[in-house]
This record gives C-alpha cells, sequence and structure tokens, in this order.
C-alpha cells in the first residue's frame, strides 16, 4: 500500500535527524568478495545519502585495511589495549561491547550474521543481517567445527538483536523453518552492489584485455571456485554441447575442489577456458559489460549478488532454479536446473544465437535492477534504524 504523503513526509524528516550507529566493520576492511562487498557498499551508501549521522567502525585493527570511498564521514574505532591487539577476535567477540556502551550509540548493526556478547546490556539497540544459512542447508561443504561456530554465533545473535535483516525472502523463510524465528522480527532488505558497475563504459578498455589477456568474444562466471558454486557443472555443458565461444572464470580457487574442474579440463582437451587470475576490482564492471552472457550455476546462495552485477551491467544472466535466484536475477534471466549440464548448455546456446532474446533479456534485467539502487537501500535501513529508536 503506497504511504500517504503526511505519513511519508513525517519519515522524511524523522530520517533528516542525525543519530550514532556502529557498524563491524571486519569484513569491509578485510575481505575483498561477498561480505566485504555487502559491507563497503552498505556503508558508502548511507554516509552518502545520510551524512549527518554519526558513524563508528569498529575493527580488530586497521593497518593495510581496504580504503572505503570518503572515509573522512566515519570514526574508526580499534583495540586499544596489546592484549586484545595481539587476540582480535576475542575482542571482536565479546569486549567489544564495552566500546560501544562507551562510544554511547543508538544503534549497533552487525552486517555478517554475528553481534557481540554483551551488547544486549549496553542499552544500546541491535540489528543483525543474515546472509544465508547454507551451513545448515548444505553442512557437507563445511568443515564441521566451522559449521558449529557459525550456528552458534548466528543463533546467539537472532536472539539478542532487536531487529533482524534477511537479504533474501529464500533467507527469510529459512530463518524461520530453521530457527523458529518470528517473521515480526525480520525484514528483507536485498543487496545493491558498487557503484562503479552503474557508470557505463561498455568498450573494454585495450589495456584490460591486454593486462588478463581477454578474447573478443567470451562468457563469463564469477564465484568463488568451490563445490556449491558448481562452475564444473558449466565446464561440462561447454563439453557436452560443444560450445567454443570461450569462458572467462573469475574467482578465488579452493585447494578441494579447483583440482577437479582442472582436472576435468585436462582430460577433455578443453582450451576455451580461461583462468586470469586476480582482477581489480575498478576492471571489474568493464569485463562484465563486455561479456556476450553471465552463468551463474551455484546449487544454493542467500542472494547471489553477481548476478546483480551483471543485470547492472547489461548482459543477459543464466543462473539456477530455486532458492534466491528469482529474487536476483528478476523476470529477463532464464532459469536451468544446476544438475543438468545438458540444460545448461542449452540456455548458452539460445542465447548466443538469438539476438531478439538477448535483447529483451539485457533490456529486461536493466529495469529489474533499479530495484536494487543505493539509495533504495539506505533508506530501507534508515528506516529500521529509526523505527528502532521511537
Amino acid at each position: 500500500m503506497p504511504m500517504i504523503p503526511e505519513a511519508e513526509s513525517a519519515l522524511n524528516e524523522i530520517k533528516e535527524v542525525p543519530i550514532s550507529i556502529g557498524f563491524d566493520a571486519k569484513r569491509a576492511f578485510f575481505n575483498n568478495s561477498g561480505l566485504g562487498n555487502y559491507s563497503r557498499n552498505l556503508l558508502v551508501s548511507l554516509a552518502n545519502k545520510y551524512p549527518k549521522n554519526a558513524y563508528y567502525l569498529f575493527t580488530p585493527k586497521i593497518k593495510n585495511h581496504i580504503i572505503l570511498e570518503n572515509e573522512e564521514h566515519f570514526n574508526l574505532i580499534e583495540p586499544r589495549q596489546n592484549f586484545f591487539k595481539l587476540f582480535g577476535s576475542l575482542w571482536r567477540f565479546k569486549y567489544i561491547a564495552r566500546e560501544i556502551k562507551k562510544a554511547r550509540l543508538q544503534i549497533y548493526h552487525g552486517l555478517s550474521q554475528e553481534l557481540p556478547v554483551g551488547i544486549e546490556n549496553t542499552g544500546v539497540k541491535s540489528v543483525v543481517t543474515v546472509h544465508d544459512l547454507i551451513f545448515m542447508r548444505f553442512p557437507e561443504f563445511y568443515h564441521r567445527i566451522d559449521a558449529e561456530i557459525y550456528y552458534r554465533k548466528l543463533v546467539h545473535a537472532c536472539h539478542v538483536s532487536d531487529h533482524i535483516v534477511a537479504i533474501s525472502e529464500q533467507t527469510k523463510q529459512d530463518l524461520i523453518e530453521l530457527l523458529k524465528i518470528s517473521a515480526d522480527k525480520i525484514s528483507v532488505i536485498y543487496q545493491g552492489c558498487n557503484q562503479n558497475f552503474w557508470n557505463k563504459s561498455y568498450n573494454l578498455n585495450h589495456e584490460v584485455r591486454a593486462k588478463y589477456n581477454l578474447p573478443e568474444r567470451y562468457l563469463l562466471y564469477v564465484g568463488t571456485i568451490e563445490e556449491r558454486k558448481n562452475l564444473l557443472g558449466l565446464v561440462r555443458a561447454l563439453d557436452i554441447k560443444k560450445i567454443n565461444t570461450p569462458l572467462v572464470v573469475i574467482g578465488r580457487k579452493t585447494e578441494n575442489y579447483f583440482p577437479k574442474v582442472q582436472n576435468y579440463i585436462s582430460s577433455h582437451n578443453l582450451g576455451n577456458i580461461i583462468f586470469p587470475g586476480h582482477i581489480r576490482n575498478q576492471d571489474l564492471p568493464e569485463i562484465y559489460q563486455n561479456a556476450e552472457c553471465f552463468i551463474y550455476p551455484s546449487l544454493f546462495e542467500g542472494f547471489g549478488i553477481p548476478v546483480l552485477e551483471a543485470l547492472v551491467s547489461g548482459i543477459p544472466v543464466i543462473t539456477s532454479k530455486g532458492s534466491c535466484f528469482t529474487e536476483a536475477g528478476g523476470p529477463g534471466s532464464i532459469y536451468v536446473d544446476p544438475h543438468s549440464s545438458e540444460e545448461i548448455g542449452e540456455a548458452i546456446i539460445n542465447v548466443l544465437n538469438d539476438k531478439n532474446l538477448r535483447d529483451k533479456m539485457i533490456t529486461t534485467g536493466k529495469m529489474y535492477a533499479n530495484n536494487f539502487k543505493d539509495d533504495n537501500i539506505a533508506d530501507a535501513y534508515m528506516n529500521i534504524y529509526h523505527s528502532l529508536l521511537k
């Protein structure tokens, strides 16, 4: 239901009142993908849209951190005692609550599924973002001890927080089903993507092409090379359907799964799979924009931010049926069974050979991507912060 003008005006006035907000910034400062991208994008969006607020970023260390855009907007807080500088994870887990109280914050936001022990005793309202419960859905992809730690941290955060943000309806339903969280305590706010992806250039810079040895035409996969992301299913599709267009693969290689992909490529003499290695963040949008098609055959995600990056970049998207993928990909993407390399291959052939289909996917995808613009996301979070302070 649309908000009546008087109510919307009152809400806008409330959001102009400066407030003090703290964030767990470890991922923003030291994680180059996934949770790091989410954290950086949100922090920069909030500071740009609402510059009057006071923003505090808590991190176990500052040295050699990833520099945020307009970092002068933020107050950076790290452990003061040498002991906690050595044992930053302990400080972040428990003793950070003292610093939160000392800073006299109004809101503290855990950006990566956890909140410090004792946050509930500080008098500060708390929000936690939950990205996914994959470690519960697919425990076989995790070391048992890691899954247990993730579980305990998440249960604690959901219990003590004043509000929970899920990054997709899929994650919200998982929280309700697997952890029995009340739906009233959960809001869904989708992720955005880095502002660089919205800046169109379209023509691949000669230096960028040469630096990464990219061909004139190529398909694109972006994501960690791990079993859940299912790169091997995509490679098999290219082999089975005899697709000669090169595939550029961008992502961190895991030691258990990457050799499986490599072995398949070698044993089937596939010379059209390109691993360009580390890509600078500022080069990535151009590489997206000049791809023929983006393929993301993951088995399960909390959201799937590379899908959104591809839509914003104006290229067709092929991704998986089920999970959260329709939320990220919208009505213009093609959805396939990730377990069927035959189906993945057919979809790629259709996109490469049908210009009308390709053009329609691009147009629809761009329109859908407008739902994920930074200002909309910043507004949604600010609504939650102020609703907790009423």
